[in-house]
């Protein structure tokens, strides 16, 4: 087991507490969201942070109930119920751990940089807006309306004053986490003072008791799968895509590396146990993970402790916690927000190629307007498209006439679906001499339509009575080439060993 110091411990529960505190206005939210009790939120986040942080695979990194997950939920609780919610959360957490178990977690490695960078200055963004709730009011008629006049002003005033403790302390002592010491003095300036603002205990009560086991009160018959499944998949994208992600950050962040499919199986089982104690269920908070990192706190220890304070103020400290003011939690996030957007980003304009800017900003304005999964599954697809396409316009053709009258091509550059039609092109039996010669040494086939534009050329020459020999294609081409394969002059000592991707080597 690994030993920690007296400063590595001191430094992992400071931050668990920073973090807690950051994360209690943020689960009542999203449980608000969701429509759901305040305590379904809280102990999500309880008992997700808890069992991630202990058997994740990403030290360091917090989890608990979202937003991305929140309006998903909302559909599910208003046409159904909170009963067919918690049965979701169970499905979901299942799905999450056959992901697991079919090792699905490394892919995330294939998410295009651009990707990356949209993904964080995207949720840089949606946790920046996410803030201006909190200067809503509700009126006598309990429709929202902004703040104005001095309630504004101090609500402005007291996130500045967080925000300056934030930035100053560092500078004097690193000796307190300073978002935990501007927590503490905008909070001990409001009650001194006896400032009349918005605390957290605006939002709703915090105080409760242990989470007890409750099976999702459902008819188990296939009716109830329909329903709860589409969400159940939806929910476990999300939470796995945002969880990786936030993983992928980290790592890059800190030089380390995080286990995949080590946390799609804690976040499936957190999701399973959430499920059966009354929680929405959860998934990785970049906002809450940045604190934590930004704090120094890279052991299992600060979320395991940031678990325990939060179920300390469920049981013991709700109303302590509900006189925190919002804008000293405002304040946090909105530092979060800043640090968490990749500013350096903007010099890549211009140093870059364009469409790597612009799959940057289409994830970021996707994750904005839309949700996460979409933004990253957009931003992938985009991005293997542009690669497809400059790919396919590399493949050069050259052509060459023998002292014996023969005609020599050779081929450079990746055969594969998107660049055949180019490759094609270039060939005219008609024209050519009755002995043709195509040398595959700077050419690789990549994949099937590959392999069929070489048989479908082979052919072409056949018809036309022309002599193709076809010269260093690796050991793959000749298992899989058909009517080609007696053109084919094998040497074994020259010849590539390079794989073709097949459904047909399966």
């Amino acid at each position: 087991m690994l030993k920690l110091s007296a400063v590595e411990i001191k430094t992992n529960l400071l931050s668990g507490l920073t973090v807690a505190l950051a994360m209690v206005p943020e689960a009542i939210a999203f449980a608000l969201v969701a429509q759901v009790s305040p305590l379904t939120g809280l102990y999500a986040a309880f008992i997700v942070a808890l069992i991630t942080s202990a058997f994740g695979g990403r030290p360091g990194m917090i989890s608990g109930a979202t937003g991305a997950l929140a309006v998903v939920m909302v559909a599910l609780v208003v046409e159904h119920g909170v009963e067919y919610l918690f049965a979701t959360v169970v499905l979901m957490g299942v799905l999450q751990l056959l992901f697991a178990a079919a090792k699905l977690g490394k892919f995330i490695r294939m998410v295009p940089h651009p990707v990356m960078l949209g993904f964080v200055n995207g949720l840089a963004i949606v946790i920046f807006l996410a803030q201006f709730g909190h200067f809503k009011t509700a009126d006598a008629d309990g429709a929202l309306q902004w703040m104005q006049g001095m309630p504004l002003y101090l609500m402005i005033g007291l996130i500045a004053l967080t925000m300056g403790v934030i930035y100053l302390l560092p500078k004097l002592t690193r000796a307190v986490p300073s978002t935990l010491a501007a927590i503490a003095a905008v909070s001990l300036l409001v009650i001194g003072l006896d400032i009349d603002t918005r605390t957290v205990g605006d939002l709703g009560s915090i105080a409760g008791g242990l989470p007890s086991f409750h099976l999702p009160q459902v008819p188990f018959n296939l009716e109830t799968l329909l329903i709860v499944l589409p969400y159940s998949l939806i929910l476990a994208a999300i939470g796995l895509i945002e969880s990786l992600l936030t993983l992928n950050l980290i790592d890059d962040m800190t030089d380390t590396r995080g286990r995949p499919n080590r946390e799609c199986a804690a976040q499936g089982a957190a999701n399973v146990v959430t499920g059966f104690f009354g929680g929405m269920g959860g998934c990785a908070m970049i906002g809450q993970s940045m604190i934590n990192v930004n704090n120094g706190a890279l052991h299992r220890l600060s979320g395991i402790a940031t678990a325990l304070f939060l179920l300390s103020f469920i049981l013991f400290g709700s109303a302590l916690i509900e006189q925190i003011p919002l804008a000293a939690l405002i304040g946090v996030m909105v530092v979060v927000a800043e640090k968490t957007f990749e500013w350096a980003s903007f010099r890549l304009f211009g140093k870059v190629p364009r469409a790597d800017v612009f799959v940057g900003l289409l994830v970021a304005g996707v994750t904005v307007f839309a949700d996460l999964a979409v933004a990253v599954i957009v931003g992938v697809i985009v991005s293997a498209l542009v690669f497809a396409w400059e790919h396919a316009k590399h493949v050069r053709i050259t052509a060459t006439m023998t002292s014996d009258g023969r005609k020599v091509y050779e081929a450079e550059g990746t055969l594969f679906f998107a660049s055949i039609s180019e490759f094609q092109r270039q060939f005219v039996p008609r024209d050519d001499p009755d002995d043709v010669e195509i040398d595959f040494r700077r050419a690789k086939l990549m994949d099937h339509s590959a392999i069929e534009a070489v048989n479908a050329l082979a052919e072409r020459y056949v018809r036309a009575g022309k002599r193709l020999k076809l010269r260093h294609l690796s050991a793959d081409c000749l298992d899989l080439l058909d009517k080609a394969r007696n053109m084919i002059e094998v040497d074994y000592r020259e010849d590539p060993t390079y794989r073709v991707a097949d459904d047909k080597l399966a």
